[in-house]
């Protein structure tokens, strides 16, 4: 039997506003995650890990970083044609009576992009996000799409009601069957029997290829608007009779995982993404990281050993509960509860605690760094105090959020 053609798409393009300042100079999937990684990688090991090996990223703002994150790390061979990784800007097709025009939405980025799908002779699309920290076994999501004969599929997480008005909803039969779909609202109908729980897209989607181009060409040729999924195509798709089918994420197996799969996180804000960051040092995190069976690749940058040197009395290069990534030299210093990238310097007697700290940070002797994110290339001289004092911090031009994280942008100078 010959094995369906499966092409992914993962949609980079967006611009990431509300993780500004670190969106300043980068696209939200191109921020730095978890010590080593990208928030972009989870997306591309989900689709590698399912098998599903042919991928175009779609990126429009911001995107070198991005680029040369790709380039440099997620490369096959050149002797399998159907095994790629390709980067796809706005190339701006389809629009020749309108003039050049950026990619306008979700749905417009993957209209721009038809010819794609029809050189891949693909017979399903898996259009997933680039945007969020999650393990997801596509291939088991692609098999219930078959499985029920859907036209569309949408990945549903279950998620408390007063979280959920960032999000599209929907409503389902007993067979999982969308019945309705809204986009953002306030008042979101909750799932029946759990008035404090609603069911939320992940703007994933797996599309039967016939049914995307379809529901593509009568929401956006012609039209100057219907140009998301969540909000224009999911709906159309439901009032002219497609098969939606919601996939339950809480029942997708990941192998050599013993526990139910239910983590994901949208770092879309500050707090969103720093407490994601801090979700992975605990003992036994939610999120495993470590689990050889579903493997979380990235870019090779070569470096030396992560380094701990001192151990006179309170001149000790130690490190507590916190990721720390190759390169870095904990000189003399105390890290506690934090997730460092690589080539990070501590300097003796610092203390950073509660911290994400990226690439190629020198922090100075005596300074204290509570509960921030230092973005990369940051210099932090003797004696600084950071998130001790929220004023001096914002006299410094830097971002304290709502629950009182400061985030110093890249390449600051004090």
């Amino acid at each position: 039997m010959t094995q369906p053609r499966v092409l992914g798409m993962v949609l980079a393009g967006g611009q990431g506003t509300r993780l500004s300042p670190l969106t300043l100079k980068r696209s939200k999937p191109a921020v730095p995650f978890g010590s080593k990684y990208r928030i972009i990688d989870f997306a591309l090991n989900n689709f590698i890990n399912s098998g599903i090996f042919s991928q175009y990223v779609l990126i429009q703002y911001k995107a070198q970083s991005l680029t040369e994150h790709i380039q440099r790390g997620w490369r096959f061979g050149t002797f399998l044609s159907d095994y790629f990784i390709t980067l796809v800007p706005a190339q701006m097709y389809r629009y020749e009576e309108l003039g050049p025009v950026w990619y306008r939405g979700t749905a417009d980025a993957v209209y721009q992009n038809l010819h794609l799908i029809d050189n891949f002779n693909a017979d399903y699309v898996a259009i997933f996000s680039g945007d969020h920290i999650y393990k997801m076994n596509i291939a088991h999501m692609l098999d219930m799409h078959r499985d029920t004969r859907a036209d569309v599929t949408i990945a549903a997480y279950p998620m408390p009601l007063a979280e959920a008005q960032r999000f599209g909803v929907m409503q389902v039969d007993d067979r999982w069957r969308v019945t309705d779909f809204q986009e953002k609202v306030p008042n979101p109908p909750t799932i029946p029997g759990k008035p404090d729980q609603v069911l939320t897209s992940m703007g994933n989607y797996i599309f039967s290829r016939r049914a995307l181009e379809e529901l593509l060409e009568r929401s956006i040729a012609g039209n100057d608007e219907g140009f998301d999924f969540g909000k224009d195509v999911i709906p159309r798709a439901l009032r002219d009779g497609y098969s939606v089918q919601a996939y339950d994420f809480h029942k997708n197996p990941i192998p050599g995982q013993l526990v139910p799969n239910t983590y994901w996180r949208d770092v879309g804000t500050l707090d969103a993404y720093y407490d994601a960051n801090m979700d992975l040092i605990s003992v036994s995190p939610e999120f495993d990281m470590y689990n050889e069976q579903w493997p979380l690749r990235t870019s090779s940058e070569f470096s030396a050993p992560t380094k701990f040197v001192h151990e006179q009395g309170d001149r000790r290069g130690q490190a507590f509960n916190s990721l720390v990534a190759g390169g870095t030299i904990i000189s003399g210093a105390t890290v506690r509860d934090s997730v460092v990238g690589r080539r990070v310097h501590a300097h003796s007697y610092a203390l950073v605690e509660g911290s994400v700290v990226f690439d190629n940070v020198q922090v100075g002797r005596h300074s204290h760094i509570h509960r921030a994110i230092i973005d990369k290339d940051v210099i932090i001289p003797p004696g600084t105090t950071i998130g001790l004092d929220h004023e001096e911090d914002r006299a410094r031009g830097f971002t304290v959020t709502d629950s009182g994280v400061v985030v110093v942008p890249k390449s600051y100078t004090f």
